[in-house]
């Protein structure tokens, strides 16, 4: 019992933090371009965390080939997702953005599938299915097609791919020393996109540097480590069913913020996406064995 409101404690803090940090990066872009301030949320991330793996003297990478994956992580989770998100959100809304993001576990269960042989249940795709239309209705149940539509889908697809990454390479690693290298190796392939892709954009100011240091903390060292650690604990199909409640954090940051209005599409919405992860995460029926003496 406890362990499970463990579990429910850390899965409501990292889909809260991923949830509003959709409508934080699009605040933070009137002031910083998109490849600039994900390169420096995660430059500051990755720093502050090394410097703690190193002072508590945790286990370092051995072997250049690990190195090698510590690095193709940063790339894809990281630099991928993050780069491909705040790109999006020049041309599509937070709430667009998110629901095209947030297709990664959909994708985790198709990728998981063909490239891993992962088996799993119809009940367990009918969950995500369900999980999926949830997100369009509560998000507002249409998509305008821009640049913006087809980043969104791509960081769904780089964030699908790191999950299998990490569940496959995670326990190799600490999980401290695998979130502070990943995001700073992330961060750092982000600043080259922003010198070699962009115009860079960089206003300095309380509000600014507020937005940066929130991306980087909180919505980056806090929520990466959790989200992690939970997938070294568990099926990666069935904890990425639970990155449907991120929209839902991002309409209700949305609406404190912002002062974007909740209705009838959130509350139908919400319960499909509770629906869905209820199925995704429905316990295998366990048969019993007959034991001849």
């Amino acid at each position: 019992m406890k362990g499970n409101l463990i579990f429910s404690f850390l899965v409501i803090l990292t889909t809260g933090l991923m949830g509003s940090s959709f409508v934080v990066a699009k605040m933070g872009l009137v002031y910083i371009s998109p490849l600039l301030l994900a390169g420096l949320r995660f430059v500051i991330a990755g720093s502050i965390m090394l410097f703690f793996v190193r002072m508590f003297k945790r286990k370092q990478p051995a072997h250049r080939s690990e190195w090698g994956k510590v690095i193709l992580i940063g790339a894809v989770q990281t630099a991928g997702v993050m780069g491909a998100i705040f790109l999006s959100l020049r041309t599509i809304t937070s709430g667009e953005s998110a629901i095209l993001t947030f297709m990664n576990p959909l994708l985790v269960v198709i990728f998981g599938t063909l490239v891993m042989g992962v088996r799993y249940r119809m009940v367990q795709w009918t969950g995500v299915l369900i999980g999926f239309i949830g997100v369009f209705i509560a998000m507002g149940s249409h998509l305008t097609i821009e640049i913006g539509t087809f980043l969104g889908f791509l960081s769904a697809v780089f964030w699908a791919a790191g999950t299998l990454l990490i569940k496959k390479w995670g326990k190799l690693f600490d999980i401290w020393v695998l979130t502070a290298y990943q995001m700073f190796f992330g961060g750092l392939i982000l600043l080259v996109g922003s010198a070699l892709l962009e115009t860079s954009r960089l206003i300095v100011n309380s509000t600014s540097i507020s937005i940066l240091l929130w991306l980087s903390i909180p919505a980056s060292i806090i929520q990466f480590t959790v989200w992690f650690y939970l997938l070294q604990k568990g099926d990666s199909g069935k904890v990425s069913a639970f990155l449907f409640l991120a929209p839902l954090f991002g309409i209700l940051s949305g609406w404190l913020v912002l002062g974007e209005q909740l209705g009838l599409p959130l509350l139908v919405g919400g319960s499909l996406i509770f629906a869905g992860i209820f199925l995704v995460n429905w316990p295998e029926k366990q048969v019993p064995v007959k034991v001849t003496v």
